[in-house]
């Protein structure tokens, strides 16, 4: 249980180890039910696209915030060697402009409580409209730790 009161449900963390270790998923996307828990909404099959999550994501309603765990594939060069694909667990705080203040902190501020249930993440990403969720912004991040 985080500072907010909010606790992370059983079943996250057996979908956590289901996306990360067996690869069963492209991504999962939690919401907080009743102000009291972070439970799963709903899982992305593991042929789902990156524009498939955002669907989901816009779907939910501009008042609406959500959690994203993502497993982020792009492709990655070191100097002088060819392209090799790489993988990057990220978990998103979607949290529209737009959402009401009381709905924005609760997010907030149980977002490390998701994040404490969920470790070995690769990246943490904060975004608050689609610019700031594209798939240009998220490669950035992902590749900002990336050796070259």
């Amino acid at each position: 249980m985080d500072a907010s009161g909010v606790k992370v449900s059983d079943e996250i963390h057996k979908a956590y180890t289901d996306i990360k270790k067996s690869k069963k998923y492209r991504y999962i996307i939690f919401h907080i039910k009743d102000d009291k828990e972070i439970c799963i909404e709903t899982y992305g099959d593991r042929d789902a696209t990156y524009d498939d999550y955002l669907q989901h994501l816009s779907n939910v309603g501009p008042e609406q915030c959500r959690y994203g765990l993502y497993d982020f594939e792009y492709e990655h060069a070191c100097q002088g060697t060819s392209d090799t694909k790489k993988q990057k667990l990220f978990l998103m705080s979607w949290c529209p402009d737009t959402a009401k203040i009381k709905k924005k902190m609760l997010y907030s501020s149980s977002f490390d409580a998701l994040k404490h249930a969920l470790e070995g993440v690769g990246k943490y990403i904060q975004a608050t409209d689609m610019a700031e969720a594209s798939y240009e912004c998220v490669l950035e991040k992902c590749r900002s730790t990336d050796r070259s």
